[in-house]
Parts: C-alpha cells; sequence; structure tokens
C-alpha cells in the first residue's frame, strides 16, 4: 500500500548504499591487514631473538605464528578481492540501469510527442505551407512586372532582339 502511496524506493539510493557499504568492509579488511603484517613481522623479530638466545622451540613456534598470520593476510586479500570485484559488478549494472531508464525516459517522450502530432495534421499544415508558398510566388510575380513606360521598354527590347 505505502509503494502505491509513495513509489517504489529509488533503485540508485540502494547501489550508492551498497557501495559505501562494501567501501567501508574494503577498508575495514585493509586495516586488519596492516595489523596483522604487523604482527607477522613481530613474530619473526622475536624468532631472531630466541634464535640469538639459542632458543630453538621457541623460534619455531614465532614462526608457525608468523605462518598462520600470513594465512590470514592471504584470505583477507582473496575477501578484498571479491569486494572490489563485487564493487564493479554493481557499478557497471548501476551505469546498465541508468542507461536502460534513460532510453525509457527518451522512448516515452517521443511517443507522447507522436501522440500531440498525428499525420493528418501533419499533411495539413503541409498542404496550408504549400498554398501560403504559391501564394507568396504569385504576389512577387505581380510585383516584378513592369508597368507604364518600362512595360513599353521592355516590349521594344523583345521585339528587337526577335530581328536581330
Amino acid at each position: 500500500m505505502f509503494a502505491r502511496m509513495f513509489g517504489k524506493p529509488k533503485q540508485e539510493a540502494n547501489a550508492v548504499t551498497t557501495l559505501d557499504k562494501l567501501n567501508e568492509t574494503l577498508e575495514m579488511l585493509e586495516k586488519k591487514e596492516k595489523v596483522l603484517n604487523k604482527k607477522a613481522s613481530a613474530e619473526v623479530e622475536k624468532a631472531k631473538e630466541f634464535t640469538r638466545a639459542k632458543n630453538k622451540r621457541a623460534a619455531i613456534q614465532c614462526l608457525k605464528r608468523k605462518r598462520l598470520y600470513e594465512q590470514q593476510i592471504e584470505q583477507l586479500g582473496n575477501f578484498q578481492l571479491r569486494i572490489h570485484d563485487q564493487m564493479i559488478m554493481l557499478e557497471g549494472a548501476k551505469a546498465t540501469t541508468e542507461t536502460v531508464d534513460a532510453l525509457r525516459t527518451g522512448a516515452k517522450a517521443m511517443k507522447d510527442m507522436q501522440k500531440a502530432v498525428n499525420i493528418d495534421d501533419v499533411d495539413k499544415t503541409m498542404d496550408e505551407i504549400n498554398e501560403q508558398t504559391e501564394n507568396m510566388k504569385q504576389i512577387q510575380e505581380a510585383l516584378a512586372t513592369p508597368i507604364g513606360a518600362a512595360a513599353d521598354f521592355d516590349e521594344v527590347w523583345a521585339l528587337y532582339d526577335i530581328f536581330i
């Protein structure tokens, strides 16, 4: 009922909020990746210290934790790749939707214009234009016809041309 009264929510607003949410998630994943990189680097430093202290077992444990952090970093990278892919697809879908909406609006406008003008009106208008054009030619010819002495002069020249 509300959809009929107020219309459907805009598709574009949904796309924009979804893109914003994807961007926020992407930023959060990038921050987590930085933290995990720092932790992995810290584990390497600890492993070096344990190796210098001849504590091989503790150094191996640090390297195992580093490997776990690296696996999490790789997983986050895959998540980021999926989010980028989703963003690209969503932006493409948004562009497609906007294009179709623009074409739909153009088709509707053209249809409305065609309703306003029918072929009988066009034929009638063209007949009127042709009639007015013909009237104007007749008026111009009448104005261009010489009168008085100029008319006699033209007849003399016409006879002169015949005899020559």
